[in-house]
């Protein structure tokens, strides 16, 4: 989208920041911390949709360990704050070019001049529609075991998926209990290769219909098929992938490039971070890396570094 010269709705924007960053989960925040420390103009907007918030806490992160995303967040943003960082919550719709710059436009009619854009607006997860799913997602109802599994360790456990990714995810849970079924929800598409696998690591294979998912004080109970039995579980690893959440990545142009085992549609960069379109970088789940709070950290703050560099060589 080209954005006309100076139109009424814009006025003449003469504050340009150096850099906007549309998101503010982990990789965003990161971002921000490290371009306010490189003293850049930077702006932070945040819709406040993190796809990790229902999680009770953050597994895996050093430092903060078991700590809610939602007061991980709270720090980054007065830490960001302190040097200098502008923060603002709402949503970004549409972002274009004017000139060599960009104009980033809000919900609300804001609009805001800058040299570089950072999307680290993070992916919607697609878990499937099942009955009582929705509420224990993110605690006893996981998609990464590095995040959640010491949190139901030794328990009896299940695994929603099919194909090869149903041998991986069942084998790879195994490392927390020894109790593992997986849950196929009618043919399990296993070859016979597969299946011994699963026998050999003691994994059972149910290819019944699942109905329902039951909870008792918060906590996944029981799976319930189609047929009314149930089946005594604590814990499901559910195979889900993700998508874009919203289309300013499509506004831009920039690449997507082919869907991986957790992005159907990712963002292509380059190891600096940089997207195809010139002075577009992208980092975090955007980008197809693995969907953890430490690789987006780490993500955002490569990402920051070359937009910094970019800015002090005049190279996007």
């Amino acid at each position: 989208m080209l954005w006309p010269q100076c139109p009424g709705t814009l006025g003449c924007m003469a504050e340009i920041w150096d850099c906007i960053v549309v998101g503010g989960g982990a990789a965003g925040l990161s971002a921000g911390l490290v371009l306010g420390r490189a003293r850049r103009r930077t702006l932070l907007i945040d819709a406040g949709e993190q796809s990790n918030l229902p999680a009770i806490g953050i597994g895996g992160l050093l430092g903060h360990d078991g700590r809610p995303p939602a007061e991980l967040y709270g720090i980054g943003r007065s830490e960001i704050a302190s040097y200098g960082v502008q923060i603002r919550s709402g949503e970004v719709t549409d972002i274009g070019r004017l000139d060599d710059d960009f104009v980033v436009r809000s919900a609300d009619g804001a609009n805001e001049r800058t040299r570089r854009v950072l999307l680290t607006t993070g992916m919607a997860y697609l878990p499937p529609e099942l009955p009582g799913l929705a509420p224990l997602w993110g605690r006893s109802v996981f998609h990464c075991p590095f995040c959640h599994g010491w949190e139901v360790a030794d328990q009896p456990l299940a695994v929603l998926a099919r194909g090869e990714k149903a041998v991986q995810l069942s084998l790879l849970l195994r490392c927390w209990s020894d109790d593992i079924v997986l849950l196929a929800d009618g043919s399990a598409d296993l070859d016979d290769a597969g299946r011994a696998r699963l026998a050999g690591a003691g994994v059972g294979v149910d290819e019944r219909p699942v109905a329902a998912l039951d909870a008792a004080d918060g906590e996944l109970s029981a799976v319930v098929f189609a047929d009314g039995s149930r089946l005594p579980r604590r814990g499901l690893l559910v195979a889900t992938g993700t998508r874009q959440r919203d289309r300013l990545a499509a506004q831009l142009g920039v690449d997507i490039t082919a869907p991986s085992p957790v992005a159907q549609d990712p963002i292509g960069v380059d190891p600096l971070y940089r997207t195809s379109v010139p002075g577009v970088f992208a980092a975090g789940d955007l980008t197809g890396e693995m969907p953890q709070v430490a690789v987006a950290i780490a993500a955002g703050a490569r990402a920051a570094a070359a937009v910094v560099q970019s800015l002090a060589v005049g190279d996007v």
